[in-house]
């Protein structure tokens, strides 16, 4: 039996929803506050129609990640360098790392309500595993820091949490420009650097 394909309807309901969804958490400060029934009166469906399209708020969430990540997603696996594949991996993990900030920066109420869904913990989000795995794979390429690259690809992440880019660039007001620098900074120093004579991963 032949593979049905999605209604036009169900295909145009979803894009609705998207755009909705999408055009709230841009201009929310509160992630928190938007709920289904804000997203399904915006995008001028039923709540029973955005459920049976996403499950749930963090279904819901993810699909619109997942839509505002892929050209990142494409930039990183098959575009030139620094960013994507092929770039020696000094020059791209900083890249990485930034494109990953610029995305987050331009993405905050989103970011953050994906992150805190569901858990307190953004590392229990499913785009963390996907990051992390690439940093660590670039990191391992780098001999003084093969060994703790897959810390170091954590702790490196940890400099574009949600939270933290919403602090700083909302509480604290911390220009666009000056945050990436002192991003670059940081990571450049992480990648740049070796480790005390004698020590070993296991010190």
């Amino acid at each position: 039996m032949p593979e049905r394909k999605p209604r036009k309807d169900a295909t145009r309901n979803r894009e609705a929803v998207l755009a909705a969804a999408d055009a709230l958490f841009a201009r929310s400060e509160s992630p928190e506050d938007i709920t289904m029934a804000d997203v399904a009166t915006a995008a001028g469906v039923g709540k029973g129609t955005l459920f049976r399209a996403f499950g749930d708020r963090g279904g819901l969430l993810r699909a619109l990640y997942e839509a505002r990540l892929e050209p990142v997603r494409e930039a990183v696996e098959a575009g030139p360098p620094p960013l994507g594949p092929g770039s020696p991996p000094h020059q791209r993990v900083p890249a990485l790392l930034d494109a990953l900030l610029c995305f987050k920066l331009d993405n905050r109420g989103l970011a953050l309500a994906l992150e805190e869904s569901g858990s307190t913990s953004p590392y229990q989000a499913e785009h963390y595993e996907w990051w992390h795995s690439l940093l660590r794979a670039v990191l391992e390429q780098i001999p003084d820091l093969a060994a703790d690259s897959d810390f170091t690809a954590h702790a490196l992440l940890a400099a574009v949490r949600a939270d933290l880019v919403e602090r700083r660039a909302g509480e604290e007001g911390v220009p666009r420009e000056r945050i990436r620098a002192q991003l670059a900074a940081f990571v450049t120093r992480v990648v740049n650097s070796r480790p005390p004579r004698g020590s070993t991963a296991e010190d």
